[in-house]
């Protein structure tokens, strides 16, 4: 029987950590505790056959699969493979980043080539780069990394949009465009509300209605 626990906890972790989710992620899609989730992955208790199941369709394994020792599922593996994901996934975010820098350098190259009045026309290639390169983290971070980061990116688009706006005023009107600022404490308020808001999970019921419904179809 221990062995059986200490097999089915190898699996779910490895799964979990495989598919890139939480303990509590896991634990809202079976409407368990993450309590539970951790007990099951330390081995001190095992999910009963239904719940086993509802794992399987998750990861998109076999019940077989879940009860049986894998040579490929080792916790020191799991991890390098984890952390060689998330290297990579930082890396990618990290060039895509840089690659705006590259496009604004090259623009103010271009302009540097061009016959103007004020050399701090050439800047704004730089300074519109900060919100882009913002926007482009933004993107990543939806997809890969914390989305709780999110609201933070955000605010920092749309201060440096704001901050862009104000000194492409300033370069092209010759104008203390200042007031546009003001616009931003608004704008604060309502990532800071909506960065609160609580979204209700699925419960019980709804999900075994939704089972129901998928099964019939």
């Amino acid at each position: 029987m221990d062995q059986i626990k200490h097999t089915i906890s190898k699996n779910i972790t490895a799964l979990r950590l495989a598919k890139g989710i939480t303990q509590i992620e896991l634990a809202e899609m079976l409407n368990y505790s993450d309590k539970a989730i951790s007990k099951w992955e330390r081995g001190e208790s095992i999910p009963d056959v239904t719940v086993l199941y509802r794992i399987s369709e998750i990861f998109g394994v076999t019940l077989d699969y879940l009860v049986h020792p894998h040579k490929e599922v080792d916790d020191s593996g799991i991890k390098l493979h984890d952390a060689a994901r998330k290297r990579n996934h930082i890396v990618i975010t990290c060039m895509s980043v840089l690659l705006v820098w590259l496009i604004a350098t090259i623009a103010f190259a271009l302009f540097d080539m061009i016959p103007m009045e004020t050399k701090a026309l050439h800047s704004l290639a730089f300074i519109y780069s900060i919100p882009i390169s913002a926007v482009v983290w933004l993107v990543f971070n939806s997809i890969w990394f914390n989305a709780k980061r999110n609201y933070l990116i955000i605010s920092l688009i749309m201060w440096s949009l704001l901050a862009s706006l104000y000194l492409s005023f300033l370069a092209f009107l010759q104008s203390n465009f200042w007031i546009i600022f003001t616009l931003g404490l608004p704008g604060q308020i309502i990532i800071l509300l909506w960065s609160g808001i609580k979204y209700p999970k699925m419960t019980k019921t709804f999900k075994r209605k939704k089972k129901t419904d998928k099964i019939k179809n």
